[in-house]
C-alpha cells in the first residue's frame, strides 16, 4: 500500500446476480455495517422475464378471453342465451391465465 492506491473491491449490483450464486441456493451474507450479517437471496427477476411474462399472458389471455367472448356472443345472437355462460367469465379467465403464469415464474425463481 505504499503507492497510495485504494484496493479494488467487488461491488454487488442488484439484478446482476448471475455470477454471485454461492453455496446455499444463490444466497450470500450481507455485512456492510451490521455486526450480525443476515443472508439475502440474489435471485432476481430480470427485464426479460417480465417482458416475456407480459407477452405470454397478454397473448394467451387475449386469445382465450376473445374466443370465449366470440363463442358466447355468437350463441346469444342466434338466440341461445346460454351463451352468457361464456361471455360473463371471459375477462376474469383471461386475467387468471396471467396470474398463473406469474406464479409459475415465481416458483422457478424459488427453485433456483
Amino acid at each position: 500500500m505504499a503507492s497510495g492506491r485504494t484496493p479494488r473491491r467487488r461491488v454487488h449490483v442488484p439484478g446482476s446476480g448471475r455470477g454471485f450464486r454461492g453455496v446455499g441456493g444463490g444466497c450470500q451474507t450481507a455485512s456492510l455495517a451490521n455486526p450480525n450479517p443476515l443472508a439475502y437471496c440474489t435471485a432476481m427477476i430480470t427485464r426479460g422475464d417480465i417482458l416475456w411474462l407480459g407477452i405470454a399472458s397478454g397473448v394467451s389471455g387475449g386469445l382465450i378471453g376473445g374466443l370465449m367472448l366470440g363463442i358466447g356472443l355468437g350463441m346469444i345472437v342466434d338466440g341461445y342465451f346460454i351463451g352468457f355462460i361464456f361471455v360473463i367469465p371471459g375477462a376474469p379467465i383471461s386475467g387468471l391465465i396471467g396470474w398463473l403464469l406469474a406464479r409459475r415464474l415465481a416458483r422457478q425463481l424459488d427453485q433456483g
